[in-house]
């Protein structure tokens, strides 16, 4: 791909995550992103994306890796708290960054999206230390609560775990002072989540 069509493509990507954070997934409109993005023609999303769900997806295929990066399987025997705690702290250091914020109010919107609760996980899970990572939380909860429970557990965690951190998200970027620090906050988090996945 030539220079300066990586650049816009990298550029469409940034003005869709902001886009997507603000006005949400579905509000937001691609003439506004395409505008963001210092682009003329209303196709440039189509050209690089191939539509709104192509953008999403890049999107989305640029934090996983990031968070990917930072995730390890849980060692054999790790308890709950500390499988939690590995899917909870590469996922809450997205907080450091701009764009990590904006994705992290855009998986608020995608929560479902993540398949955990129906025992089909998304196929962006596949093959990812994410995925293995949350099916360690189900072999850990399923001899608990059932296998049905077990899938609504991990589903809670996704959705509780993704609505904390976009409140945080917009906590930080309207300027409004935090009561914990990160590393506080992320323990608050792991500790709340072990928790109410173990009642």
């Amino acid at each position: 791909m030539a220079r300066d069509a990586t650049q816009t493509r990298a550029r469409l990507l940034r003005a869709g995550e902001r886009r997507f954070a603000r006005d949400g997934v579905a509000g937001a409109k691609l003439s506004d992103i395409v505008r963001d993005a210092g682009q003329r023609n209303d196709s440039a999303v189509g050209y690089h994306f191939g539509s709104r769900q192509g953008l999403l997806a890049a999107i989305v295929a640029k934090h996983m890796a990031v968070m990917e990066a930072d995730r390890q399987v849980p060692a054999p025997g790790a308890d709950l708290t500390a499988v939690v705690r590995s899917i909870v702290v590469p996922t809450a250091a997205l907080l450091g960054t701009e764009d990590g914020r904006d994705f992290l109010r855009i998986t608020e919107q995608l929560a479902a999206w993540s398949g955990v609760g129906t025992g089909q996980p998304n196929r962006v899970l596949a093959g990812t230390v994410l995925g293995r990572q949350l099916a360690c939380l189900d072999v850990l909860l399923e001899p608990r609560v059932g296998a049905t429970l077990a899938r609504e557990r991990g589903a809670l965690l996704v959705t509780f775990l993704t609505a904390a951190l976009a409140e945080r998200a917009r906590s930080r970027e309207a300027g409004t002072r935090q009561r914990l620090n990160h590393q506080r906050f992320v323990d608050h988090v792991v500790n709340v989540l072990s928790g109410g996945l173990s009642a």
